[in-house]
Order: structure tokens, then C-alpha cells, then sequence
């Protein structure tokens, strides 16, 4: 897949997700098999990028290329600023987030409520496509709600805008995070448009990868809550779309190594304070379904310092090992972000 002039390795994408798709888990998630990660949403508003919140989102020292930063808000000059501004901190692709259904983002008509407003959507996307000279990217829903699916018409703006690459999530703004995606207007618009079309929404294995990307005709899938926890989902998905076999699971011991090295890349980046609290979500994700995890998550939320979390964490694989434990995965539900 082309975007611009970056030849992507594969057909593998991370999703944009708040909170969750900083520098350490983006360059993970490359490591582990990934061919692109797009960076948590940097606002578009010019007084946010003095912040020490916004200079870490926009920080891309040392990442694998290409670098994909993704912005969001609605004003087409703001927009236009906050592309150059990205563009000259190093981002590589800009990505315009039309997608996010969250009411504090909603509520300022930026996210997924832009798509209530088409012709805000091409001046948004004209100014920021001539503001900058590296590929510029979308992010949809397929509509504001079930009977206001215009994913189409945007497609069709987008790519008359210069838009190089649209990813499509499979659920309206109004139908936020509940039920099933669905890839049938996914499909639609690959069919009423050339530029590439990446999937997303509930890919959670390699198997429904293969057949989302079988069933829409897209050029990628973008996979998000799935890697949480579980990086390894790409290297085993882009085995299983090149051969058709299934990667053994990692074992337990691989699990730990990947978690503390994460957690190291954590504290780097976070500083002691903030790393041991941000840690907190990705042990849980990491040891969920593991034998015995559920104690281990709770004594781990009133752990304060580095060395009391890692300790702490050491000591639960140590158990495991001890026991002849294996990985167990209990069978949890996971919505795509």
C-alpha cells in the first residue's frame, strides 16, 4: 500500500487511539509487525502547543518511519497551523481525525460531528492538503447516524481534496463503540473511489483481518483495542495473510520480557510519576486472562514507585513460572477503537 511516497511492508495499520497510542506503544507495535501507527489526536487549537501534554504527543525522536500524526479540530485555518506546525516537528503524513465520537470532541464540531457538514469538511480538508507538502490522510465514520451514512459523498470530497489515504470505521458517530461494525459501506466506498481505503472497526483476529479485507476490498486494516496488551496481533496477522498459518501464541516468558521492556520505554518517556500510572492500564491489559491476574491488577493499582511496579510485576511471572502456568486467555469481548 502507497501513501504518498511511503511503501508500506504490509497491510497493517494501529489505530489513533487517546490515551493509549503514544511514542513507546506505537514504536512497539512497528517492532512487532505493525507498518504504520497513527499518533494520538494532537489538537488543532495553537495555544495547546506550548503543553507539556502536547509536545509529548507531537514528540517522534527516534520512531520508525513514516511518522503519522493525526489532528483534530474545525476550523480550517486552525487546521491549516496545526499541519505546518506538525509538519515542521518532523510528522511525516498528517492524519485529519473526521472520525472520533467522544462528546468533548463532538461538542466543538470537530471528530465524527464534522461529518454533519460536508462543506465544512471540504474547506477543512482543502486547507489542510495545500498547507503542507507531505501526504495528508483521513479518518471517517460511515455517518453522522444510521440514516445520515454519507461516508461516499466525504470519500469523494476527500479524494478530490488530495486526500492520499481514508481509513473508514464501520459505525456511525451516534452508534459510538456499541454492536457489531459493518464493512458494507466500507466496501461502497471502495468501489466509488481510487485512493487506498483502510478498514477498521472489531478486526480483532487474523482471521477476520483476512476476511474483512477479503469482504471490503481494502488495501489495509487498522487494528486498535486488539493490540492492546497484545502487540504480537500484528506479527501474527501479517503471517497469517502471507502464508495462511497460524503463529504459535507467545509463551508466558516472551509476555514478560515485551511488558517490562514497555515498561522501561514507559517510565523513559513519562518520568517516574506519570509512567507508573500510565503502566497500570497496560500490566492489566498485558496479564488479562492469565492465570491469577485478577488479585495481581488490583494489589498493582496501589503500587506508587518503578520499583515497587516492577517488583511486583517480576514476581507475578515468577509465580507463573513456578507453577507451570501457560497462557490462558480467557475468551473477553474486545470493541475496535
Amino acid at each position: 500500500m502507497q501513501i504518498g511516497s511511503y511503501t508500506l511492508k504490509n497491510k497493517l495499520i494501529v489505530a489513533p487511539m487517546a490515551g493509549v497510542t503514544d511514542r513507546p506503544f506505537r514504536q512497539l507495535c512497528k517492532r512487532m509487525g505493525a507498518a504504520m501507527a497513527v499518533s494520538e489526536m494532537v489538537s488543532s487549537n495553537s495555544l495547546l502547543y506550548g503543553s507539556e501534554k502536547t509536545r509529548r504527543r507531537a514528540c517522534h525522536d527516534g520512531e520508525v518511519k513514516p511518522v503519522s500524526v493525526q489532528i483534530a479540530g474545525a476550523d480550517p485555518v486552525m487546521m491549516a497551523q496545526a499541519a505546518r506546525h506538525n509538519a515542521d516537528q518532523g510528522a511525516e503524513i498528517i492524519d485529519i481525525n473526521m472520525g472520533c465520537p467522544a462528546k468533548k470532541i463532538c461538542n466543538v464540531m470537530a471528530g465524527s460531528a464534522l461529518l454533519k457538514d460536508e462543506n465544512l469538511v471540504s474547506r477543512i480538508l482543502d486547507a489542510v492538503v495545500q498547507a503542507v507538502d507531505i501526504p495528508v490522510t483521513l479518518k471517517i465514520r460511515t455517518g453522522w447516524d444510521t440514516q445520515h451514512k454519507n461516508a461516499i459523498t466525504v470519500a469523494r470530497i476527500a479524494e478530490s481534496a488530495g486526500i492520499q489515504a481514508l481509513a473508514i470505521h464501520g459505525r456511525t458517530r451516534a452508534c459510538a463503540y456499541r454492536g457489531q461494525a459493518e464493512y458494507d459501506t466500507i466496501a461502497a466506498v471502495k468501489t466509488s473511489i481510487r485512493i487506498p481505503i483502510i478498514a477498521n472497526g472489531d478486526i480483532t483476529t487474523p482471521e477476520k483481518a483476512w476476511a474483512v479485507l477479503e469482504y471490503t476490498g481494502a488495501d489495509a486494516v487498522m487494528i486498535g483495542r486488539a493490540a492492546q496488551g497484545k502487540p504480537w496481533i500484528f506479527r501474527e496477522t501479517d503471517h497469517y495473510l502471507t502464508t495462511g498459518s497460524f503463529l504459535p501464541p507467545p509463551e508466558v516468558a516472551e509476555i514478560q520480557r515485551v511488558l517490562i521492556d514497555h515498561l522501561y520505554e514507559l517510565y523513559h518517556f513519562y518520568g517516574e510519576y506519570s509512567g507508573v500510572r500510565i503502566a497500570r492500564k497496560h500490566i492489566s491489559w498485558y496479564t488479562r486472562g492469565l492465570a491469577g491476574s485478577a488479585a495481581f491488577r488490583h494489589a498493582m493499582n496501589r503500587l506508587a514507585t518503578v520499583e515497587e511496579q516492577l517488583a511486583a510485576t517480576q514476581q507475578f511471572f515468577a509465580e507463573l513460572a513456578d507453577q507451570g502456568r501457560t497462557l490462558t486467555y480467557i475468551d473477553e469481548e474486545v470493541i475496535e477503537a
